[in-house]
């Protein structure tokens, strides 16, 4: 029969992926916090970052070095639900990655988000865990397991568009800090799931989304 490259497969598995996601970064003075952020994602993949700040010289660094980030100045301080609610409203793929600037991912954290969404049904938001800290309602040395939950940590959060579409994103109330709590919130009450799955890891600096 004619032979078959099974890596051409995979690689094609990976464009796939690559083509369906667009990872959110919103930034207020983040230096190279972002920088960092940004060389952790494949340059296949789109990126929609918002500066929630004036720093237009920080957006212009960007996209003179990224082809795939579209930066976006916002022309106030929108705080984080509103800065991602910004960006989210431009998405096209049917999946987001929300991420904070001081987050870099590992080389297979997307690839892994995507094999997690084949075998977890009617999802809204599936969480990966810190390589540098971990969830107190989540002890991953015992468990192995994705587990459903109540809420994560805003962090980094992989989004079903249409679940998310359905109520709105972010509450723009929370200006910053508990966006995502209230968010967990309300898409439980829209009867979709959220999970947090160990065997997706990130890297998470904590406290250092912007500088001091």
């Amino acid at each position: 029969g004619q032979w078959f490259d099974p890596t051409s497969r995979y690689q094609y598995i990976e464009d796939m992926n690559d083509q369906d996601i667009t990872v959110i970064i919103t930034s207020f003075h983040s230096g190279e916090k972002i920088f960092n952020c940004i060389e952790s994602i494949s340059k296949d993949v789109k990126i929609i970052v918002v500066e929630n700040s004036n720093d237009q010289e920080l957006i212009k660094k960007i996209q003179s070095k990224y082809k795939n980030v579209n930066c976006i100045l916002s022309e106030e301080n929108l705080g984080y639900g509103g800065g991602n609610n910004l960006a989210l409203s431009k998405v096209t793929t049917n999946y987001a990655l929300v991420v904070n600037p001081d987050v870099t991912l590992e080389s297979d954290t997307i690839d892994k988000f995507f094999l997690t969404t084949n075998n977890t049904k009617n999802f809204g938001i599936i969480a990966p865990v810190s390589k540098d800290e971990k969830y107190t309602n989540f002890n991953i040395d015992n468990d192995k397991n994705i587990k459903e939950v109540e809420s994560v940590k805003g962090f980094a959060m992989f989004l079903n568009m249409n679940d998310l579409k359905k109520i709105n994103f972010f509450d723009e109330n929370f200006f910053l800090y508990f966006e995502e709590i209230d968010l967990c919130k309300r898409v439980k009450k829209n009867d979709a799931k959220i999970y947090i799955d160990p065997s997706i890891k990130v890297n998470h600096l904590g406290g250092t989304s912007h500088n001091s």
